[in-house]
């Protein structure tokens, strides 16, 4: 059945196809364009709608599958935007991108049921929900627009959530509460092939949580086989393992983690450096 918005069937055939690492190839890309002036990253950060299209013609160039664009910043202690900033944020990028490749895969990085709505309609392709799709509205959403969607665990709010997160079994209840979401979805009639599960490295987790994660990727496949979206870019993780406390000193200690990544069959890699990542990813294809 075609949703009444949203991608068409053929549409989600290439959706699917950008979800999973090709067989016997290595990670996709997942570009990050925030249309925030307060994104930890400051690099990320866009400011006008020709910015992020240069930005992210050059991304898909250097290798990306996909964009994710974002209007409200969710790093730890940020402060949540209103709803119609966040559409007027990230719609005039999404419908740029668009008109300027049609093909491009595009994502929307939002918690929002509203602003996935018009994401969708200006023509996004997948819903990136860092609520892991708490909210009924966005279930709707992602039902009728039968759409990609990536749910992903967070514990609290970005503003409380680096208080003192505790887990008595960070794996388990990590795992559980993602395939529980995506289990539900897919009962109310999702293709299954259309949704990537994400742990939420930093969203609600301490160094030692973010670790444990990274060592049990097969723990978020479920017997479905799900899709496994690691956003692991330049994250305070990487600050605490390597002393830098710059998010702009991070990418060497980032490119560690996707090379982690390659070894252990993570099918989508979001980061900030695409061509760096594309990099190290090609020669790890070719040579290991």
């Amino acid at each position: 059945m075609e949703g009444t918005f949203g991608p068409n069937s053929e549409r989600r055939m290439l959706i699917a196809d950008g979800l999973r690492r090709p067989e016997g190839g290595t990670c996709r890309l997942m570009g990050v364009i925030n249309a925030t002036p307060d994104s930890f990253h400051s690099s990320s950060r866009t400011s006008t709608v020709d910015e992020a299209v240069k930005i992210g013609l050059a991304m898909w160039d250097a290798g990306a599958t996909w964009l994710d664009i974002g209007g409200e910043s969710t790093r730890p202690g940020a402060e949540p935007v209103a709803v119609d900033e966040e559409i007027s944020r990230v719609v005039p990028i999404i419908k740029a991108l668009r008109q300027a490749r049609p093909i491009g895969l595009i994502s929307v990085d939002t918690r929002r049921s509203a602003v996935a709505r018009a994401a969708l309609q200006a023509g996004a392709d997948l819903v990136n929900d860092v609520s892991g799709l708490r909210d009924p509205a966005m279930i709707e959403v992602v039902l009728e627009a039968k759409c990609g969607v990536c749910i992903m665990h967070m514990q609290g709010t970005p503003g409380s959530m680096q208080t003192q997160p505790e887990y008595s079994d960070c794996t388990l209840e990590v795992s559980t509460q993602l395939l529980e979401t995506a289990r539900a979805l897919v009962a109310a009639g999702h293709p299954k092939n259309l949704i990537a599960l994400d742990p939420g490295v930093g969203f609600g987790k301490n160094l030692n949580h973010n670790i444990e994660l990274l060592l049990h990727p097969e723990a978020f496949r479920g017997v479905e086989g799900f899709a496994l979206l690691w956003g692991v870019s330049r994250k305070s993780m990487i600050g605490s393992i390597t002393g830098k406390q710059d998010p702009k000193d991070r990418l060497a200690g980032t490119l560690g983690v996707a090379a982690v990544a390659h070894y252990e069959g993570v099918d989508l890699l979001r980061v900030h450096d695409v061509d760096e990542h594309q990099d190290l990813l090609s020669v790890l294809d070719t040579v290991a």
